[in-house]
């Protein structure tokens, strides 16, 4: 009998994750008010490139570009995104870098980004900012590589099955902080992440840079929080370190 109610447990659970496949959206966005796929939380992508810094763009600048709309800063930022968009565009569907790795869609906040080799990389929070830091190359060759069969899945089916059907290189969040740790010992490394539930089942990638969940509230840019063409401010850490040594 226990082996039959583990058995149907499992089937329980692959349904489970087959029906949430195509759950959630493919790429990190919301909507604005006109009802487009917004990325970013309007902040500005050219922008991290030529000025490195996350600016709020103007929902009149818009450009949209396979059903995902970006707002822009001015006139000459949108005309270079509309040259060549892949230029500018965030890797992996604006979602974390740090998930991507390990076949993961999940968070996004406009203020925690890199720009490596000319591409722009964001991430979930600064915890997961500062864990993808402590092998980024490989990080980023991981990521290259699962992105292609996880780009269309909605991200939190993708993410429910990257949890149970976990990649060869797998590290759980517990093991990096472990590592972190060891090398920066004198540092406490916390910052709360709202949860799993939160982040899989009632919120959305980006929640917590929206709403202000232990940071400063960012809204979406022409909507609420700081207007148009000023400099997002995200989480400043004690223990946050240099991008790259």
């Amino acid at each position: 009998m226990p082996r039959l109610i583990r058995w149907l447990c499992a089937m329980m659970l692959l349904m489970s994750v087959a029906a949430l496949q195509g759950c959630g959206t493919i790429n990190a966005t919301v909507k604005d008010r006109q009802g487009r796929d917004l990325m970013l939380l309007g902040h500005d992508p050219v922008a991290y490139h030529t000025m490195g810094k996350p600016l709020r763009g103007y929902p009149a600048l818009a450009e949209t570009v396979d059903g995902k709309t970006y707002y822009f800063l001015n006139d000459k930022h949108r005309a270079m995104f509309r040259e060549n968009p892949a230029q500018y565009e965030p890797q992996y569907g604006g979602f974390c870098s740090n998930g991507a790795p390990y076949a993961l869609k999940l968070g996004s906040d406009p203020t925690e980004f890199e720009i490596v080799d000319g591409r722009l990389f964001m991430f979930g929070d600064i915890l997961g900012h500062e864990l993808w830091k402590l092998d980024y190359r490989e990080n980023i060759k991981a990521a290259d590589q699962h992105w292609p069969r996880i780009r269309d899945s909605g991200w939190r089916g993708q993410t429910l099955y990257g949890w149970i059907f976990r990649v060869s290189r797998y590290n759980t969040g517990v093991g990096l902080r472990e590592q972190w740790q060891r090398k920066h010992p004198d540092k406490p490394l916390s910052y709360d992440t709202g949860g799993r539930w939160r982040n899989i089942v009632t919120k959305y990638p980006g929640w917590r840079a929206r709403e202000g969940y232990g940071q400063p509230a960012l809204g979406i840019s022409g909507e609420d929080g700081p207007p148009p063409g000023t400099e997002s401010k995200g989480y400043q850490a004690p223990w946050s370190r240099p991008p790259r040594d």
